[in-house]
């Protein structure tokens, strides 16, 4: 017996196809949808993560800041107190000096050479007097450029033959009027000059930086 199948067999599979078409695209849109979400929220987590270390580092930032605002006030103040330091240091040498430029000055002033006036302007030291020979005034200059403990580089300004002399027709002797200038050493140079000798010999006679006993420039005897 032969059986023939009258139902309309090929609508039936072309609905079955379409149902699992759109059963298909429903669960794709669905997981799409699943996994956008999922995105978003990694998304706004890591947004997030990075947003609190942003707020980590902008507080560090401005802690640190602080701190160097700190560090600028404590240099600033170490500066000041390391200026109010020197301020003493060279107050306390520059009382001295003085003491110091006149017994050197009597040290090394030969036989035949008076001073009449000493002007001291910071290192820079204005000697003028009068003096017997030009010989004696280059023997001033020797020994306050190779001699003097606490005075350097002299130069001679002027030398000349002294216009009292010349006025007193009794006085046969010729005086002459010099004006030189002289360097003063600062209190370290002349500790390290000091410190740095090798020989005994050449330490031997040479005054101590410390307060000399201070003596008068006298005037030759005529």
């Amino acid at each position: 017996m032969i059986l023939i199948n009258l139902l309309p067999h090929r609508e039936e599979k072309r609905r079955l196809r379409k149902q699992a078409f759109f059963a298909g695209l429903g669960l794709a849109v669905g997981v799409g949808g699943l996994l956008v979400a999922g995105g978003y929220a990694v998304q706004q987590q890591m947004i997030s993560n990075q947003q609190a270390r942003n707020d980590y580092l902008a507080a560090a930032n401005r802690k640190l800041d602080e701190e160097i605002k700190d560090v600028s006030a404590l240099k600033a103040e170490i500066e000041s107190l390391k200026a109010r330091q020197r301020a003493v240091e060279d107050l306390q040498t520059n009382r001295n000096m003085p003491v110091y430029l006149l017994n050197e000055l009597v040290a090394q002033t030969p036989e035949g050479i008076y001073l009449s006036s000493i002007r001291q302007d910071g290192r820079t030291v204005m000697v003028t007097g009068m003096a017997q020979t030009n010989e004696r005034v280059s023997e001033f200059l020797r020994n306050t450029g190779n001699r003097s403990t606490w005075l350097e580089r002299p130069e001679l300004q002027e030398i000349k033959v002294s216009a009292v002399a010349q006025k007193d027709a009794r006085n046969p002797k010729r005086l002459f009027e010099f004006s030189m200038r002289l360097t003063l050493k600062q209190p370290q140079d002349v500790a390290e000059a000091a410190g740095g000798a090798s020989a005994p010999a050449g330490a031997k006679g040479r005054k101590a930086p410390g307060r000399p006993p201070l003596a008068p420039v006298a005037a030759p005897q005529s």
